[in-house]
This record gives structure tokens, C-alpha cells and sequence, in this order.
């Protein structure tokens, strides 16, 4: 039992990370307007994510350190803060987003305009960090989160063409009427919503916090492989239940009330009531995480004491950057913006930003003076050269394809 709930982190971290307010949006827009010829993307997002938390979780459990700490101490200070900076800045609107994509779901409940639900929302993460555990924490909304197995449930309900399904996935071209920028466009985006660093940073600093020692590789591996691609596989309906009804439908996804439409259409209103469950799950424990996440980065990358373990009384900094990171997320969504642009922009950058996340991972996975025996296997440095090369390609062309298509319009 003890082991069984020892991979409720990873559940967290697939619902609250990898289904977040970025999957919802970038898997319901890309299916509902390119069907399944982005499915691949959704693949090797997941293999990637899967392979940046194995190589982070490693580290973490063999050395009993966090990230941040060993990449300032192994890359010196100025890759140190390049990587902090960067991870913080992409951390912090993601933070933004998904604070907007609670408001939303609870505007989808109540009618009352998200606006005025948004420093609510935000009050309500700060309590939550501030008060509970984080075993209660990390249960809770993961296990909450697992509602949106109502798309699965949709999917099936619909009864497709399996056959023509598998046909779209497998003609990895865009539709007549789209671009090729367009389309390679929402693939990165795709790609961003599956790679986003704070995943890795909260589950690592989770690891810590629960106490990971060498002897717990196996459940932090567990956490690794089979909570991100129980996290794709929910995207992955998310997109087929999108392509399904949005897309013959000519609907064009720019509000999370229109994510939950083939639930309703396959399932009524205990279908709908079940996936606003799921929706307030997954984005406020996404909300959860990215504060933290940022209060973990500052806090480990300068050396203070953090942590939720630690009383609030000896860990100030720690907790006052969460709360900063936290105004400034509500900030955001106050001035109006909307945020399932906030979104799309968010994830986006994520993907931009990628490569100074993921280079000091793999160099620190290498150093056999942390890990000894464990560090990368030779299979697994092919892997991550492959998917080095493929995130330096994506950086450099991320910026340039959303100025040509003006964000994929």
C-alpha cells in the first residue's frame, strides 16, 4: 500500500503538469483543426518528458539534493542563473495561465465572469501551499484530476471509425486548407504543453520533500513512467474527442467552454459535471505546482531553506517568493488578458526556453561524481543527444514561425 501510494506524486504531476491548462487548450485546438495529424507530436512529447524526469529524478534520488542546487555547483553561477531565470520567467506565466484556467472552469459552473473568481483563486493557492500537507496535497488533486478520464469515456461513447482515426495519425500532414508554418506551428506548441520544465522541477523537489533515498529509485521511476503517459493518453482523448465533434463542427477553440463540448454532446450533464470536476482538478493542481515550483528554484538555486516540510517561520524567503510569484500570476490575469492566449503563449515559450532546462540535466546526469554507476546509460545519452538536437531546432524556430504566422492565425 505503502508503494501504491508512493506514485500518487507522479499522478500529480501527470495531471496537474502534463494535463494542465496548456494540454486542455493545445490538445482540444489541434485536434479540433488538424483532426489527428498532430498525434505524433503528442508521442514524442511524452517520450521526451518522460526521458528529461527520468535523468532529473535520478539525480535527485541517488544524490538526495535538488536540481537547481547541483546545476549552480556543477555549471557555476551564471549557467546557474541563465537556467533559473529562464525556467522562473516561463514558470511564472505558466502560473498565470493556469490561475486563469480555474477562474474559467468555475465560471463554466457558476456563470460568474472569471474575472472576479481570479484573486479568489489565487487566495485559495497561497491557503493551500500555506496549510496543507503535502502528502494531502499531492492525493487530493491527483486523484481529483483522473475525472478527466470522462474524455476516454467520451471517446468510446461517440463510437468513431477506429480505422479512420488511425488513418489521420498516421498522414502526419496538415489539412488542405492550412499552412505548413501553421501547422508546425501547433506542433510546437503541442510539443511545449508535453515539455514544460516546472513538471520536472516540482516532482524532483517533491522527491526531496518526501524524503527520496537511492533505495526509492524504483518508485521514483514509477513516478516517471507512468504518470506522464497516463498524462498523454488523457491529452490524447482530449485531442480524438476534439477531432470528433469540434472539428466537422468548424469550431475554432478559444474558450474552455468549448473543450468540454464532445463530452456534453456523448454524455449530457452528469458528463459535463463530471469533466468541470476534472478541469478544476487539473489546473489548480497544476496552480499548485507552479508556485511552488518557482518558490523551489529561487529558494534552491541561493542556497535557503524551502520547503513545505520546513515551518513557515524558518523557510521566510521561500514562502515569500511563493506568494510574490502568486500576485504576480493574478496580476497578470487582472489586467484582462485572456487567458487561453496566456496559454498558448505560455507554452510556446516553454518550448523556446527548453534547452537552457535541459542541458544542465543532462550534463549533471553524466557527472559520474554524483551518481557514480548511475549515471546515463549509453542508450540513454542517444536518446537525449537526439532530443537535444530536436530542442535546439525547435528554440530556433519557435520565435520566427510565430512572428510568419502571427501566433498560428
Amino acid at each position: 500500500m505503502k508503494k501504491l501510494f508512493g506514485i500518487t506524486l507522479g499522478i500529480l504531476t501527470a495531471i496537474g503538469g502534463f494535463v494542465d491548462i496548456g494540454d486542455l487548450v493545445a490538445a482540444a485546438l489541434t485536434g479540433a483543426r488538424f483532426g489527428l495529424s498532430l498525434a505524433w507530436v503528442m508521442v514524442v512529447g511524452v517520450v521526451g518528458i518522460c526521458l528529461f524526469a527520468e535523468m532529473a529524478v535520478r539525480v535527485t534520488t541517488i544524490t538526495g539534493r535538488p536540481v537547481f542546487d547541483l546545476v549552480r555547483e556543477r555549471l557555476g553561477a551564471r549557467a546557474g542563473l541563465a537556467n533559473l531565470t529562464a525556467s522562473y520567467l516561463v514558470t511564472l506565466l505558466t502560473l498565470a495561465a493556469e490561475l486563469g484556467g480555474v477562474a474559467l472552469a468555475l465560471e463554466l459552473a457558476t456563470s460568474v465572469n472569471h474575472l472576479l473568481w481570479v484573486p479568489i483563486v489565487g487566495l485559495l493557492v497561497w491557503v493551500v501551499i500555506w496549510r496543507v500537507k503535502f502528502e494531502r496535497m499531492e492525493k487530493a488533486y491527483g486523484l481529483l484530476g483522473l475525472a478527466l478520464i470522462v474524455f476516454a469515456v467520451a471517446v468510446w461513447q461517440l463510437g468513431p471509425d477506429w480505422g479512420a482515426l488511425l488513418a489521420q495519425a498516421a498522414n502526419p500532414v496538415p489539412p488542405p486548407d492550412e499552412s505548413w508554418p501553421v501547422w508546425f506551428y501547433y506542433a510546437i506548441a503541442l510539443f511545449g504543453s508535453a515539455m514544460t520544465p516546472y513538471e520536472v522541477f516540482f516532482l524532483t523537489s517533491g522527491g526531496v520533500e518526501e524524503g527520496w533515498r537511492p533505495s526509492d529509485l524504483r518508485i521514483s521511476r514509477l513516478n516517471v513512467f507512468i504518470g506522464f503517459p497516463l498524462g498523454g493518453l488523457l491529452a490524447l482523448s482530449i485531442m480524438v474527442a476534439a477531432a470528433l465533434v469540434l472539428g466537422p463542427a468548424g469550431v475554432q477553440v478559444d474558450h474552455l467552454g468549448q473543450v468540454v463540448l464532445p463530452v456534453a454532446v456523448a454524455l449530457g450533464k452528469l458528463g459535463v459535471a463530471v469533466a468541470l470536476i476534472g478541469f478544476f482538478a487539473a489546473t489548480f493542481g497544476a496552480a499548485l505546482e507552479t508556485a511552488l515550483s518557482g518558490g523551489y528554484a529561487i529558494g534552491q538555486y541561493f542556497g535557503w531553506r524551502w520547503g513545505k516540510r520546513v515551518a513557515p517561520v524558518h523557510a521566510a524567503r521561500f514562502h515569500l517568493v511563493i506568494l510574490a510569484t502568486v500576485l504576480a500570476g493574478t496580476a497578470i490575469i487582472l489586467t484582462t488578458l485572456d487567458p487561453v492566449k496566456v496559454t498558448e503563449y505560455s507554452i510556446v515559450l516553454s518550448a523556446a526556453a527548453l534547452p537552457l532546462t535541459y542541458l544542465p540535466i543532462l550534463v549533471v546526469a553524466n557527472d559520474a561524481e554524483y551518481l557514480g554507476r548511475r549515471v546515463n546509460s549509453p542508450l540513454t545519452n542517444v536518446l537525449a543527444s537526439v532530443y537535444l538536437v530536436l530542442l535546439l531546432v525547435v528554440s530556433a524556430v519557435t520565435i520566427p514561425l510565430m512572428i510568419v504566422t502571427r501566433a498560428g492565425q
